[in-house]
């Protein structure tokens, strides 16, 4: 039975089984971490602004992006789908509801409908059924209630040419370089409705003078065929991210979810099987980075009995080096998402650098936040120790 859309990850998890407690039983096991080996210059772990400063303004808009980049982020993410007319625009999802004002907009009332998703009954309004002079007209909204919602209606849906101009503009101004963290969002969908992702992120990129292999820019998706589509169109490194189901808080096991483009194909198998060692081997083919949700290397178990009411606030942080070791024995590098201010478990006793920190003492390689702030001064504080 799939789960429904989380509103803290908003994420679908098809197939999806929550707190199995066999699914991490291929992957690569647990111990605790060693003490921190001092990072190089040249492993310096990456500060990927989700969404932009998603933590701060409404995600997915030229504003959220900007203030990513003046606090240091080394990249900004924007995820992409499509218009009707076929233009890449950066929204988390093809639903507009949650980030928009479009329900608000009594001309595209007529546009609601229900449209299966990733194996999922979505009824909403969806960016494919939209020109993009039409998506213009939309203002964002911030999709977390308990954020500033002040912004709300003051800004554009940006396309990605226009945020590949925003980070070649931060260039040429400042000489100070940004990386672009492209994700293609629900690439099955798109390309059975004929609006293909992978070709028209390239063409974009090609346009920005950006489709190169010392370009800073990484292309990731959920989808292995997707990446393994961008391979034969880019020379840019890719990133396969793992997904996973809801947490059993007695164990800390992640739950089972199926990756989509498997289960089209009719390929059995789960996420986890990728942070399998033969799974990383096979992920080693076609991509550069695996990035798997936090939950499988940062363990989250709870403190005392578990109810319904537990949630990750309830639970001990247990550790897993052992996979981030694994990975990187493989060839690949380790990425990790996502890190919020404001959904902290206790163990973190209030200090958001905190969870920062400890990812990069267990060797992670980069990692996305809400908050691009707080990870580049978690990051100074971090290499600051190590440098005394």
């Amino acid at each position: 039975m799939p789960l429904p859309v989380d509103t803290a990850r908003r994420r679908f998890a098809f197939g999806a089984i929550a707190g199995t407690g066999a699914v991490l039983g291929g992957v690569i096991g647990l111990r605790p971490s060693l003490a921190a080996t001092k990072p190089t210059e040249h492993k310096m772990p990456l500060i990927i602004a989700h969404r932009g400063a998603s933590g701060y303004r409404p995600e997915h808009t030229l504003e959220a992006y900007n203030l990513a980049i003046h606090m240091g982020a080394d990249y900004i993410e924007p995820d992409v789908v499509a218009t009707k007319d076929g233009v890449l625009i950066c929204r988390h999802e093809p639903m507009l509801s949650g980030t928009t004002d479009v329900a608000q907009r009594p001309e595209f009332a007529a546009r609601k409908r229900t449209l299966t998703v990733d194996g999922m009954s979505i009824t909403d309004f969806f960016a494919s059924d939209f020109t993009l002079a039409e998506i213009k007209t939309l203002r964002a909204r911030q999709a977390f209630a308990d954020r500033d919602q002040s912004y709300n209606g003051r800004f554009e849906v940006p396309t990605l040419q226009e945020v590949i101009g925003l980070v070649r503009n931060h260039f040429k101004t400042t000489g100070k370089s940004v990386g672009l963290y492209i994700e293609t969002k629900h690439p099955t969908l798109h390309r059975v409705a004929g609006l293909p992702l992978e070709e028209r992120l390239i063409e974009a990129l090609s346009r920005g003078d950006m489709n190169k292999a010392h370009s800073a820019v990484f292309l990731q998706s959920f989808e292995a065929d997707s990446l393994k589509r961008l391979k034969a169109l880019s020379p840019l490194p890719r990133v396969q991210l793992v997904d996973g189901g809801d947490v059993n808080f007695a164990t800390g096991d992640v739950g089972a979810s199926v990756p989509f483009d498997w289960a089209a194909a009719g390929r059995k198998g789960v996420y986890a099987d990728m942070l399998t060692p033969e799974g990383l081997a096979d992920v080693r083919t076609y991509a550069d980075v695996i990035a798997p949700w936090k939950r499988y290397l940062l363990r989250a178990v709870a403190t005392g009995p578990v109810t319904e009411k537990t949630s990750e606030a309830d639970c001990r942080i247990d550790e897993n080096r052992v996979l981030i070791d694994a990975a990187h024995k493989a060839g690949l590098k380790v990425h990790t998402w996502t890190l919020r201010n404001d959904r902290l478990p206790t163990a973190y006793k209030c200090d958001a650098q905190a969870e920062f920190k400890q990812l990069f003492a267990m060797g992670i390689d980069g990692l996305f936040t809400d908050f691009a702030d707080t990870g580049v001064a978690a990051r100074k504080a971090f290499l600051d120790h190590y440098n005394e």
